[in-house]
């Protein structure tokens, strides 16, 4: 009776025993292929993610490109179309639109090449020519997460209105076709070289890449507007004065034309300078807010520094303040506080408002419509304050060996960025000075820069292109 007993035992604890391994192996199996399907989903997720920031990014960098193209044209062709004669409206409008057809076609062919590829330590080399290479693939170099030919076009926008800023200078008294070759020349021998030494891969100014005087320049302070304004000052003075100046009076035939103008080159600078986060991210919201604060205070600045002297503040000096302040928060929109865009701005509508109105009559130069007084003066002053008020706390673009954030400007105890951007403005100043000099002599010898007096007295948008801004028709008495 025992023996039976405990066989029947022995029979059910060998059955509960072969249940339960099955049982467990049944759910280890489960579990295993569980978590499998588990790094699945989580691998999948994340590729949704990365994808989701990149098209959010492309999208982005896609709307901000056209907000530059849009500050080129209608922007300052509006704005520098209103402040000349009307006998120059058209003339004066159709140099901003030639640079948005001509600056293209080299870009494509060789300026991002020579602007963006890699090089020696001031210019870049051939690698990218007719945009070999330059396809839909991120340039990890300059964004992990847009295409590189994103990044190409946003970055021709830079290059379309950057020469376009030059022709304020000589309004109303170089030829068209001397216009043309100049500004070729110019874009592959003072533009290219000044982006690549600033943003490019081994560039000797580049911050983020390793470059032996690392420069702060957010989004062109000395790559767009010193180069800019100092070439419009060689541009100015080498054409010499505008028949009658400064004799004759001169005003602007449409202050109307240059306020729309401006409120689009206002509008458009969040393209700009947000833009050139290169994502849609924080830092470009930091840029953005910047931009506008800087804007804001220097339109006050200007405009009450008009006030005290003239008794009266003029729509005109208004809007040339919130330019001056765009011009200042650029090279600094992506490394300072909110707090500090509104102390560059205040301070570049102030200065820049003497420039026009003191230091241009102190030395006679007819600087048109003042691009040196605004984007040479205020794009100097902004690349310098942008050493003193940069701060990690924004954008920590420095670290050491080990990882650790270091300060980026005066703020935060590193003085040696300032000296970084004096370095840099010298150079800007330098390359643009020498190398404007050089290509007007050579154009000069050419075909000639400037139109003669009898063109100059009919008018350039007869002389030059035969046709008028404005046809007046008077009834039949």
């Amino acid at each position: 009776m025992n023996k039976r007993f405990f066989g029947r035992k022995l029979v059910f604890t060998f059955a509960l025993s072969w249940i339960l391994f099955i049982g467990c192996s049944s759910l280890v199996a489960q579990t295993g292929a569980s978590s499998s399907i588990s790094s699945d989903k989580i691998a999948q997720l994340e590729q949704q993610v990365k994808a989701a920031q990149s098209s959010a990014d492309n999208a982005w960098m896609l709307v901000s490109s056209a907000l530059v193209l849009m500050m080129t044209g209608p922007g300052l062709a509006l704005f520098y179309g209103g402040l000349v004669r009307k006998k120059n409206v058209l003339a004066t409008m159709l140099q901003s639109f030639a640079m948005m057809a001509l600056v293209t076609v080299l870009w494509a062919i060789i300026g991002y090449s020579l602007s963006f590829s890699s090089g020696i330590s001031f210019v870049g080399g051939l690698h990218n020519v007719f945009l070999h290479g330059v396809g839909v693939q991120p340039d990890t170099d300059y964004s992990p997460t847009i295409p590189a030919q994103t990044f190409m076009v946003y970055q021709l926008m830079f290059a379309i209105i950057t020469p376009a800023l030059i022709t304020g200078a000589f309004a109303e008294r170089m030829k068209f076709s001397a216009m043309l070759l100049f500004m070729t020349l110019w874009s592959l021998v003072v533009y290219a070289p000044m982006a690549h030494m600033v943003w490019g891969k081994g560039g000797w100014l580049n911050a983020s890449l390793g470059g032996r005087f690392p420069s702060l320049d957010f989004a062109g302070g000395t790559v767009v507007h010193v180069t800019s304004g100092v070439s419009a000052l060689v541009c100015a003075t080498y054409l010499g004065r505008r028949l009658g100046y400064p004799k004759e009076p001169m005003p602007p035939h449409s202050v109307v034309l240059s306020f729309v103008g401006a409120c689009l080159l206002w509008v458009g600078w969040f393209g700009f300078n947000a833009g050139s986060a290169l994502a849609a991210s924080g830092l470009a919201t930091s840029a953005f807010v910047n931009t506008h604060f800087a804007a804001a205070t220097a339109a006050l600045g200007w405009a009450g520094a008009e006030w005290i002297r003239n008794g009266k503040a003029s729509a005109l000096g208004a809007v040339s303040g919130s330019v001056a302040g765009l011009v200042a928060i650029t090279p600094a929109a992506g490394f300072v506080t909110p707090m500090s865009a509104l102390i560059i701005g205040a301070m570049a509508g102030v200065f820049c408002y003497f420039m026009v109105v003191k230091v241009k009559s102190w030395f006679g130069y007819d600087d048109s419509l003042d691009a040196f007084g605004v984007h040479g003066a205020g794009g100097t002053i902004g690349a310098l304050l942008t050493g003193v008020f940069a701060t990690s706390s924004i954008n920590p673009i420095y670290h050491d060996a080990s990882g650790n954030v270091l300060g980026s400007g005066v703020v935060d105890g590193h003085w040696g960025q300032l000296g970084n951007q004096f370095v840099a403005v010298a150079i800007a100043w330098l390359i643009a000075g020498v190398g404007t000099f050089i290509i007007l002599k050579i154009v000069d010898a050419i075909i000639g820069v400037r139109v003669s007096a009898d063109h100059e007295v009919q008018g350039l948008d007869l002389s030059q292109h035969g046709e008028e801004g404005y046809y007046w028709e008077l009834s039949a008495l």
